[in-house]
C-alpha cells in the first residue's frame, strides 16, 4: 500500500553464531540500538510488531514471543503483535507497522525481527524449514525435487534434503537448473553473485562472513545440491534487527530531518499461475514502483532475497533490473557490484551478511536506511537516495508463499 510513514531510527546486531546468548538478549540489543538511533525512549513506543519464524520449533517459545522479548527490556502495557510469515516475517512486521502509522492509529511504533538458529542439533534446525511448505504435500514435494535432480543428472541433489541441509536449497537448485536450461545462464555467473556479495560483506562489520572469495574459490567449494556450492547458499545464523517508525506529524514535530520515508510497501501471497507468467515478485515490484512513483531506473541500490546465488539472478529479472534471461549477464557485466549501475546486496546479502530468517526483512531496511543517510562506511553507495527491499518466504507450488517489496527514499 502507499505509505505515509518514516523510519526514525534503526538498530541491528551482528549476524552469526551466538551459542551463549538467548533470543531475548539478541532482540533487546537491536531494539535498544534503534531507540538510541531515533533519539527516543522505550516509553515513546505506542505499539510493536515482533517478527520471528522458528522459535516455536527451535526453543519452544510459542504464542508470546514478542511480549517476552519486550518485557526483558522493560517495555510493557502497549499492544504487541506477533508476526510469523516464514522468511518474510520481518518485512511483514515492518509492512504492518507502517500501515498502522499511515492509517493514523499511532505516531511512534516499533518493528523488530529476530531469530536464533544455532543449536547443536542441526537436523532440528533444518527440520524447521519443512514447515514453510504445505506439509500435507511434503512427500510429493520431496519426490518432485528428487525427480528433477535425477532428470538433470544432479546426483548430490537427489538425496539428503531436509537432513543435512535446508530443503529450500534443493528448491533453489531446481530453479537454477531450469534457468540454465531456458536461458543459458552459467554456473560461473552464479559464482559471480557469491564472489560479489563476499566482497560487499567484507566491508560490513555486522556480516556473518567477512572473507572475500574469488569466482574460482566459490566453484571449488563443496557441492550442496547441483549446481549450488556452499558459498552459493545462505547460512543459518542468529541475529536481530529493529526499526522505529513515526508518522509525518511526529517526524516534523521532532525535527527529524534525516528520517527516511517509506514510499511504498507491498505485501502479497502467492497463487496458482502458469509457469512463465508474471508471479509474486513481479506483481509486488510493479505495485511498489507505481505507489512510490518511481521505476527500476530510479533506484540507487537494492537489498534482495539472495537466499541462494541463483535467487539473486532470478530476482534481478523479476523486479525489473533487466529483462528475463539477462540476469546472468547483468552480474557478469559488473552492474550490480559497488560502483556499478545498480549495486545489489551491498550489505553482503543473505549469502554473506547472513540469514536469521525472522530478522532478514528488517535487516534489509537497516542497510537501505544507512545507505540513504550516508553512513555505510566503506560500502557506501555514492548519492544513495532511493532503495528497494525484496524479501520472500516459504514456497507453495511454483512461487513463494509470501513476498514483500518496500521502497525507501531520502527526504
Amino acid at each position: 500500500m502507499k505509505m505515509n510513514a518514516y523510519v526514525a531510527g534503526v538498530g541491528m546486531t551482528s549476524f552469526g553464531r551466538m551459542m551463549e546468548r538467548g533470543l531475548k538478549a539478541i532482540t533487546g540489543d537491536a531494539i535498544l540500538a534503534a531507540l538510541t538511533d531515533a533519539g527516543m525512549e522505550a516509553t515513546d513506543i505506542e505499539a510493536a510488531w515482533m517478527a520471528n519464524a522458528a522459535a516455536g520449533v527451535l526453543t519452544g517459545q510459542e504464542c508470546i514471543r514478542g511480549q517476552v522479548a519486550l518485557r526483558a527490556i522493560g517495555i510493557g502495557a502497549i499492544p504487541v503483535v506477533n508476526v510469523e510469515n516464514a522468511c518474510a516475517s520481518a518485512s511483514t512486521a515492518f509492512n504492518q507497522a507502517c500501515a498502522m502509522v499511515t492509517s493514523g492509529a499511532y505516531d511512534v511504533v516499533l518493528a523488530c525481527g529476530a531469530e536464533k538458529m544455532y543449536f547443536e542439533d542441526k537436523s532440528k534446525v533444518f527440520g524447521a524449514f519443512m514447515g514453510a511448505v504445505d506439509v500435507e504435500h511434503l512427500k510429493s514435494i520431496m519426490e518432485n525435487l528428487q525427480r528433477s535432480a535425477a532428470a538433470s543428472g544432479a546426483s548430490q541433489a537427489s538425496k539428503g534434503a531436509g537432513q543435512n541441509r535446508s530443503m529450500f536449497m534443493d528448491i533453489y537448485a531446481a530453479a537454477a537448473r531450469a534457468h540454465m536450461a531456458r536461458f543459458g545462464t552459467t554456473v560461473e555467473q552464479f559464482a559471480m553473485v557469491s564472489a560479489k556479495n563476499a566482497c560487499h560483506g567484507s566491508l560490513n562489520p555486522r556480516a556473518q562472513f567477512r572473507e572475500t572469495m574469488s569466482v574460482e574459490e566459490v566453484l571449488a567449494a563443496p557441492t550442496i545440491a547441483e549446481p549450488l556450492t556452499r558459498p552459493m547458499c545462505s547460512p543459518i545464523g542468529d541475529g536481530a534487527a529493529a526499526a522505529v517508525i513515526v508518522s509525518e506529524k511526529k517526524m516534523r514535530a521532532l525535527g527529524l530531518t534525516k528520517a527516511v520515508r517509506i514510499a511504498s510497501s507491498v505485501l502479497r501471497s502467492g497463487w496458482d499461475h502458469e509457469s512463465g507468467a508474471d508471479g509474486l515478485s513481479e506483481v509486488c515490484a510493479r505495485e511498489a514502483y507505481d505507489e512510490a512513483a518511481v521505476g527500476p531506473e530510479d533506484l540507487s541500490l537494492v537489498e534482495l532475497h539472495d537466499a541462494s546465488a541463483p535467487a539473486e539472478i532470478i530476482a534481478y529479472e523479476s523486479i525489473g533490473l533487466c529483462a528475463k534471461g539477462e540476469g546472468g549477464r547483468l552480474v557478469a557485466d559488473g552492474a550490480t557490484k559497488l560502483g556499478g549501475r545498480i549495486p545489489v546486496s551491498t550489505s553482503g546479502g543473505l549469502l554473506r551478511k547472513g540469514h536469521p530468517i525472522g530478522a532478514t526483512g528488517i535487516a534489509q531496511v537497516v542497510e537501505i536506511v544507512d545507505q540513504i543517510q550516508g553512513r555505510a562506511g566503506a560500502r557506501q553507495v555514492e548519492g544513495a537516495r532511493v532503495g528497494l527491499c525484496h524479501n520472500g518466504g516459504g514456497n507453495i507450488g511454483i512461487d513463494a508463499a509470501a513476498q514483500c517489496v518496500t521502497i525507501l527514499m531520502g527526504q
